[in-house]
């Protein structure tokens, strides 16, 4: 069954996300991932955190894709690249 996985991010480090952003697509082919929907135009309409700079919804084949994705350790950089670039929070749906 199809997963999704919601990734938020708040950039603090450009050069970071760009290095990630040119690796990041190997990583997601690997796993049979593709992004859905990309925005930097997020806006929290419920709650107080604020509204990220780039947000993400990436479809996988299934649950165990996206965990394969998020734990692959050929990855391992691409992911610390990621990290990086500031701050991010995935949510495996």
């Amino acid at each position: 069954m199809t997963a999704y996985a919601f990734v938020n991010l708040t950039i603090t480090n450009p050069d970071s996300f760009e290095a990630y952003r040119e690796k990041a697509g190997l990583a997601l082919k690997k796993h049979g991932a593709a992004p859905l929907h990309v925005s930097k135009e997020a806006e929290v309409i419920e709650g107080g955190d604020a509204a990220p700079t780039v947000s993400v919804l990436l479809t996988f084949p299934d649950r165990a894709a996206a965990k394969a994705w998020i734990e692959d350790p050929e990855f391992a950089e691409v992911h610390a690249l990621r990290r990086g670039s500031g701050f991010s929070n995935i949510i495996l749906m």
